[in-house]
C-alpha cells in the first residue's frame, strides 16, 4: 500500500465525485490509515486551505450501529470545509452526502493529552456536519474511513456560548438535540450520545490528535444517526441551551 498513491486516489474521487470501491485499498491497520489521511490533508493544504480543527468519528452509539464499527477515530478540518450559519451549500459535487447534528468546542488555550479539557474551552456551539464517503455505497473498512479523513465534507457552526453562561461545561452532559429537514423532524437525540458526555470528546481528541493549539475547533461527534442530504433541502439543528444552526443545500447542477 502506497500512502501517497491512495491519498491521490481519494482526493481525485472527492474532487470529481467518482467513488472508489471499498474493501480494495489494501489497508490493514490504523497506523497506515492515518498516514494516508495525513497525505490526503496535505494535498488540500498545498492548494491553499488552512487547518482549522479536528473532528471525531463514531462517538455516538447510533452512528456506531449505523456504520457497523466500534472504534473512535479522528479527522482534520480545514477552513474551506466551513459553511456559514444559514448559508447555502452545493451538494452536487458530493457522492452521497449525509448530515448529522453535533456539538462544537472552541479552544481558548492549548489542550495537551492528559490536560484539563474544561480549562481549555473558550466556547461551545451547536453544529452540523456534512459527511460524504469517497467509497462506493458508503461501504468501507475502519482503516479506509480513517484514510478518507473520516468522511469529512463540510460543517456549519451556530452561535458560540461561553461555558460560564451555561454554568459550566457539565451542563452539556444531557441536552436535547433536534435535527430538522424542511421543517420536519428527521432525528432526535441527546448530547449524552456523544461518549456519554461531550466533554469526554475533548480528552479523546487530545489523546488521539493532540496537543491541540488555542483556536482549534473540535467537532465532538454526532448526537444522532446521519441522514441523507438531497439538494434543495433546508436543514436546522437545535441543541437545548445552545441554540440552532442552519444551512440550505443548493440545487444540483
Amino acid at each position: 500500500m502506497n500512502p501517497t498513491a491512495l491519498a491521490e486516489a481519494l482526493d481525485t474521487a472527492a474532487r470529481e465525485a467518482r467513488p472508489l470501491p471499498g474493501g480494495g485499498s489494501g489497508l490493514t491497520g490504523t497506523a497506515e490509515a492515518y498516514a494516508v489521511q495525513e497525505a490526503l490533508v496535505a494535498r488540500r493544504l498545498a492548494r491553499g486551505e488552512r487547518p482549522i480543527g479536528v473532528k471525531l468519528g463514531f462517538t455516538s452509539l447510533a452512528k456506531m450501529r449505523q456504520m457497523g464499527v466500534a472504534d473512535l477515530i479522528h479527522g482534520r478540518l480545514t477552513d474551506r470545509m466551513e459553511i456559514p450559519d444559514g448559508g447555502r451549500y452545493d451538494v452536487s459535487g458530493l457522492i452521497h452526502p449525509r448530515i448529522e447534528p453535533e456539538v462544537a468546542f472552541l479552544l481558548g488555550a492549548e489542550l495537551a493529552p492528559g490536560g484539563d479539557p474544561a480549562a481549555a474551552v473558550a466556547a461551545v456551539a451547536p453544529a452540523l456536519e456534512v459527511i460524504d464517503s469517497r467509497y462506493d455505497g458508503f461501504r468501507f473498512s475502519l482503516p479506509e474511513v480513517i484514510a478518507d479523513n473520516t468522511s469529512a465534507a463540510g460543517y456549519a457552526l451556530g452561535p458560540w456560548t461561553a461555558p460560564a453562561a451555561l454554568g459550566g461545561l457539565r451542563a452539556l452532559a444531557n441536552l436535547g438535540v433536534l435535527l430538522e429537514l424542511d421543517g420536519r423532524t428527521a432525528e432526535t437525540g441527546s448530547t449524552a450520545a456523544i461518549l456519554g458526555d461531550p466533554l469526554r470528546a475533548l480528552a479523546a481528541a487530545a489523546r488521539l490528535a493532540g496537543p491541540l493549539p488555542a483556536g482549534t475547533v473540535l467537532l465532538a461527534g454526532a448526537a444522532t444517526a446521519a441522514v441523507p442530504l438531497p439538494p434543495g433541502t433546508h436543514v436546522r439543528a437545535v441543541v437545548a441551551r445552545l441554540g440552532a444552526v442552519r444551512l440550505t443545500t443548493g440545487e444540483a447542477a
